[in-house]
């Protein structure tokens, strides 16, 4: 909720004469002591509050008619008032609230009352716009990511050292996709309050050459949207070609420039949708604003399936991905960790999961099926299948390890870049290239696939080998399993982003692949979240 300047001006009247009136008819000490003990009842809600409030004598911070108490109280209300820019809940930090708080103030103790509600609040505040809404882990369990937390303490005392209004300001995400997504949500509200792109294309596929109303609809939809300048045309003519390839390009789509169904429904996604994505992008950059990304960094967005090298917020190196399919047991999830190390010519070491799932029931029509793999017992030794009745097997007491030694068949490629981490998620190579052909890419049981993994491999190894390429290459020529740390280990970022900012500044969109996006924006709004449509 925007608080307009006259409801702030007044608000801010309301609680000053409140406190001149309180301060005048106080000359006791019992007043004084009335003030304390309210803020100590109060604040015994919240530990961290609490704290604070011990630590400082009880003295107030907030509703002291003077000095920083007063300047304090001017840039939060003037910070919270702006709360629905960000995506925020601005339900949550409605100051007239307080001003129907303040008119029921009688004396010292509810005074200390309201002081205590108005920290609660900055908390609150403070959170969120740093840190985010909702929690990741309880929206969707492939979002794994930590995020942390404030301590409300720390968060207090940082506040009341600093200059307000500086404090405030940097609690929210300073990156250059903050800022540009804050923009787009600001760009896509306006074309809300405008109606938004106008008619829907009703046919199922158009191509260059074809004419009437449905060529008419989906230029003059290109047109809103900015892909192509005004014309009267009729026909599907080179301009809505290019146009079309423009907005293929920008939602990740085959760029043939011929409209077909998929084309025609990304393009017939409504403004509030691309409002959603942006504003639950904003929400994302919230979970890793207290996340060290690192100058260099490899950036993993899962709807985008592609892996990129990051140097300096500036991209070094590309490639495509293949990702989780999308099945409760195979989604990829979303986490940082650091890559430490890559193993040219890996053994594929069989998740439990998938052997028992997958192996067990092949090898007990066939005890000679998966012949390329290998079964391995509690002592590490290679058994032979002769003589074994897989029959008796189930998926509790399979007592085997499945491994498929090093190949150029091998499941994981030539190559794989290590980050040990509890989902047992890591980049490879792999033998299935054919899948890099496609669109939407969502096949693996978990890990990231890449199209150019010896090409990634020399990039990370060139900021400690001389000559990259002939390195690998000779260790590669062995056969054997090699182990290869990185001397500067990177940090490692697999996010899920359907809006994301190009390096033109231009907003792209991906599909939501494993419907994340929906849930997130769900709790979004049970929080209190809501679309806005501005005039202008």
């Amino acid at each position: 909720m925007v608080f307009l300047r006259a409801g702030f001006a007044s608000f801010l009247l309301v609680l000053m004469s409140v406190v001149v009136t309180l301060s005048a008819s106080s000359s006791a000490q019992a007043e004084i002591t009335a003030f304390k003990q309210a803020v100590a009842e109060e604040s015994a809600k919240d530990a961290g509050i609490a704290a604070f409030y011990r630590g400082r004598n009880f003295e107030p911070i907030w509703t002291q008619n003077r000095g920083k108490d007063a300047t304090r109280r001017k840039a939060f209300l003037q910070a919270i008032s702006m709360a629905s820019v960000h995506g925020l809940p601005a339900g949550r930090y409605d100051p007239n609230v307080f001003m129907a708080d303040l008119g029921r103030v009688k004396n010292q103790r509810d005074l200390g009352r309201i002081e205590v509600q108005m920290s609660r609040l900055f908390v609150q505040y403070a959170q969120d716009i740093s840190r985010g809404i909702v929690t990741p882990s309880k929206v969707d369990p492939g979002m794994v990511r930590k995020v942390s937390r404030y301590n409300s303490e720390d968060l207090l005392t940082a506040f009341t050292k600093s200059s307000p209004a500086g404090f405030l300001k940097n609690l929210a995400p300073k990156n250059p996709e903050y800022l540009a997504l804050t923009k787009e949500k600001l760009t896509l509200e306006k074309q809300l309050g405008r109606g938004g792109w106008g008619p829907t294309v009703n046919a199922k596929k158009l191509e260059p050459g074809a004419s009437g109303n449905d060529v008419v609809t989906l230029r003059n939809r290109l047109i809103v949207m900015g892909y192509m300048g005004r014309s009267a045309s009729q026909t599907y003519d080179v301009t809505l070609q290019k146009a079309v390839q423009q907005f293929q390009l920008t939602h990740g789509l085959n760029p043939d420039g011929v409209a077909g169904a998929a084309t025609i429904s990304e393009i017939n996604v409504p403004v509030e949708g691309r409002l959603k994505s942006v504003m639950v992008a904003m929400e994302r950059e919230r979970w890793l604003n207290g996340v060290e990304r690192g100058k260099r960094h490899v950036w993993v967005n899962i709807t985008d399936f592609h892996v990129r090298i990051m140097d300096d917020n500036k991209t070094t190196f590309e490639t495509r991905s293949v990702v989780g399919k999308n099945t409760s047991d195979r989604q990829t999830p979303e986490f940082s960790d650091v890559m430490t190390h890559m193993v040219i010519n890996p053994t594929w070491n069989v998740p439990r999961s998938i052997a028992v799932k997958e192996y067990l029931p092949m090898l007990k029509k066939n005890p000679n099926a998966v012949s390329h793999l290998r079964l391995i017992n509690g002592s590490g030794q290679i058994v032979s299948r002769e003589g074994q009745d897989f029959t008796q097997y189930s998926a509790r007491n399979f007592p085997f390890d499945i491994k498929q030694p090093p190949s150029r068949g091998n499941a994981l490629g030539l190559v794989k870049f290590m980050f040990p981490n509890r989902y047992n998620i890591y980049l490879h190579d792999t033998p299935a290239k054919d899948l890099f052909g496609r669109e939407s890419r969502a096949f693996s049981h978990g890990c990231v696939r890449l199209r150019d993994p010896q090409d990634f491999a020399f990039a990370l190894l060139a900021r400690q080998q001389s000559a990259p390429e002939p390195y690998f290459k000779k260790i590669l020529a062995t056969g054997r399993e090699t182990t290869v740390p990185l001397d500067q280990p990177i940090p490692v970022h697999i996010v899920y982003r359907t809006a994301i900012t190009d390096p033109k500044g231009r907003t792209n969109y991906r599909r939501d692949v494993y419907g994340r996006d929906a849930k997130i924006f769900d709790a979004m709004q049970r929080a209190g979240v809501t679309l806005q449509a501005v005039q202008g």
